[in-house]
C-alpha cells in the first residue's frame, strides 16, 4: 500500500430528507445526487414518493434480486421508458422468454474464442489512439479520444467495420439523448400515468433519427451484400430465432439491439477508459508502479491480448476505477409480489433502486472506499469480497455479455498509453454525473508529455 492514496472526485451527499420536488429537479441534474448519506453505511433504506421505494446496498440482498427471486424483479418503467426511444423492446430492455431468446442469439459473438480474435483491432486502435494523442499539443479531453478509440472496435463486432458511421456525428446524438429522453422527468415524480408523453422523449427524436438512420443503412447494406463471411454480432442476430415460437428479429428489433450494442459497447469501455486515467494522472506512484509493469512486458511495442496476464496492476485499476465509477450508478426495479430483503418487506408495486454507486461506497463493505487503491484488487493481497459486493457488469444471468470483450479492450488500450505518455491533471476537473451512465463533466483533460 503506498503512503499517499488519493482521494478522487465523488458526488455530493445529501444528509436531509429531500422534498418530492427537490428530489425531481435533483435527478434531473445528477442521478447520484439522490443517493441519501444513510445507503452508504446501512444495508437498506426506504422512504415514499408518491409510491413505497427502498435502496438496497447489500451482497446478500442483490444476490436475492438479481440471480435467486430474479423474476419478482423486473426492470422499472421508468428506466425502460428513458431508453425505449433508442432500444425499443431490444436485449436490454426485455425480460422473460423475449429477453432469453435475444440473449442466446448474441451470446456466440463474445466467446472467449471470438473476443481474442479481435484483439488485433483493439492493438490498431491503440495505435490510433496514442498517434492522435502525438498531435494534441500536450493537453487533451480523454472522454472524446477514448469514444473515439473504443468505437472502431465496436462497429468491428457489431458490423465488421464503420463504412455507414460518422463517429462524431453518432456521438453527438448519444450525448443528446442522454440529456433528453435519458433525464429523470419532473412528471414521474408529480404521478402523470405512464401514457402521457414525457417532454425529454419528444425532444430526442432528431438524435434517435440519426443513430437509427445510420444503423439502418448498415443493415440494408448488409443484406444486399451479405457473403456469409463476416461472422459478426448482426450476421448472428440475422439467423437468430425463437426456438420455441420461431420468432426471429423484425427489422425494427434488428435496429434497435444493434443501437444497444453499438452504444453499450464503446460507451463502458471509454469511459472506464477515461475515470482510469484521471485517477493515474491524479496518483504519481500508481502511473509509475503502471508503467514499469507495462515497459517490462511490451518493451515499446502495442500491447495485445496475450500481454494483459503478465500485467495484472493494469487490471487492478481498470477495476479500482470502475468500483469508484461504475458505468450504471442507479438501476431501478418493480416489486411484483411480496419478498424480503434485509428483514424488509417489499411488497408489489413498490419500487427497488440498486444503488451501485452506494455499494461500491459503502462503509461496511470496504476500506476508505473514498480512495483509490488499486491493491483492494490484488487477487493475491487483496481483501476478500462478496461477488454480489462488486457489480460494475452487473450479476446473474443478467450480466452484461459483453464484458470480457470491456475488460480486454480497455486493458490493451490502457496500457498502450500509459507507456507511451506521461499524464498530469490539468483544468476543469471533472466531476461524476450520471444521466444514464457515469460520465466525468466537463470531461477528463489532462496534460500528456510524450515518452520517446
Amino acid at each position: 500500500m503506498l503512503n499517499t492514496p488519493f482521494i478522487p472526485v465523488s458526488a455530493p451527499v445529501h444528509r436531509r430528507r429531500l422534498t418530492r420536488l427537490e428530489t425531481a429537479f435533483i435527478a434531473r441534474r445528477n442521478v447520484l445526487e439522490i443517493i441519501p448519506s444513510f445507503a452508504y453505511r446501512q444495508p437498506i433504506v426506504s422512504g415514499d414518493i408518491l409510491v413505497r421505494w427502498h435502496m438496497l446496498a447489500d451482497p446478500a440482498g442483490m444476490k436475492r434480486v438479481m440471480l435467486d427471486n430474479l423474476a419478482n424483479y423486473p426492470k422499472s418503467e421508468i428506466m425502460r421508458r428513458m431508453l425505449r426511444p433508442a432500444i425499443g423492446e431490444s436485449l436490454f430492455n426485455a425480460d422473460g422468454p423475449d429477453w432469453k431468446w435475444q440473449r442466446q442469439a448474441v451470446a456466440p459473438v463474445f466467446t472467449h474464442r471470438n473476443v481474442v480474435a479481435l484483439a488485433p483491432a483493439m492493438t490498431v486502435t491503440a495505435e490510433r489512439a496514442i498517434a492522435r494523442l502525438r498531435q494534441s499539443g500536450g493537453r487533451a479531453e480523454l472522454v472524446k479520444e477514448m469514444l473515439t478509440a473504443t468505437f472502431d472496435v465496436i462497429c468491428d463486432v457489431a458490423l465488421s467495420g464503420r463504412e455507414h458511421f460518422d463517429s462524431e456525428t453518432f456521438a453527438k446524438a448519444i450525448t443528446q439523448y442522454f440529456q433528453t429522453a435519458g433525464r429523470a422527468s419532473l412528471l414521474d415524480f408529480l404521478g402523470f400515468p405512464e401514457w402521457f408523453p414525457r417532454p425529454g422523449e419528444l425532444l430526442a427524436g432528431s438524435s434517435v433519427r440519426t443513430m437509427h438512420s445510420m444503423v439502418a443503412a448498415a443493415i440494408e447494406a448488409r443484406r444486399n451484400h451479405a457473403t456469409g463471411k463476416a461472422d459478426d454480432l448482426l450476421d448472428y442476430m440475422l439467423a437468430a430465432q425463437d426456438p420455441e415460437t420461431g420468432q426471429r428479429m423484425s427489422p425494427q428489433d434488428l435496429i434497435h439491439n444493434m443501437q444497444f450494442f453499438i452504444v453499450a459497447g464503446h460507451e463502458t469501455t471509454a469511459l472506464a477508459l477515461s475515470w482510469a486515467l484521471y485517477l493515474l494522472a491524479n496518483s504519481p506512484e500508481q502511473q509509475l508502479r503502471a508503467r514499469a509493469e507495462v515497459a517490462a512486458q511490451l518493451n515499446g511495442r502495442t500491447a495485445e491480448a496475450s500481454d494483459l496476464a503478465a500485467m495484472p496492476f493494469i487490471q487492478q485499476v481498470l477495476e479500482e476505477a470502475m468500483r469508484l465509477y461504475p458505468p450504471v450508478g442507479l438501476l431501478a426495479r418493480n416489486v411484483l409480489a411480496e419478498d424480503e430483503l434485509c428483514g424488509r418487506v417489499m411488497k408489489p408495486n413498490d419500487i427497488l433502486f440498486l444503488p451501485i454507486w452506494a455499494l461500491h461506497r459503502h462503509e461496511l463493505l470496504w476500506d476508505r472506499p473514498e480512495m483509490f487503491d488499486p491493491d483492494r484488487f490484488d487477487p493475491g493481497k487483496g481483501p476478500k469480497r462478496d461477488k454480489y459486493q462488486y457489480l460494475p457488469f452487473g450479476a446473474g444471468p443478467r450480466v452484461c455479455v459483453g464484458a470480457n470483450f470491456a475488460m480486454m479492450q480497455a486493458g490493451i488500450i490502457l496500457a498502450s498509453l500509459i507507456q507511451r505518455f506521461r499524464f498530469r491533471p490539468s483544468q476543469p476537473a471533472p466531476h461524476p454525473v450520471m444521466t444514464m451512465t457515469v460520465r466525468p463533466e466537463p470531461g477528463v483533460f489532462l496534460e500528456l508529455q510524450a515518452i520517446e
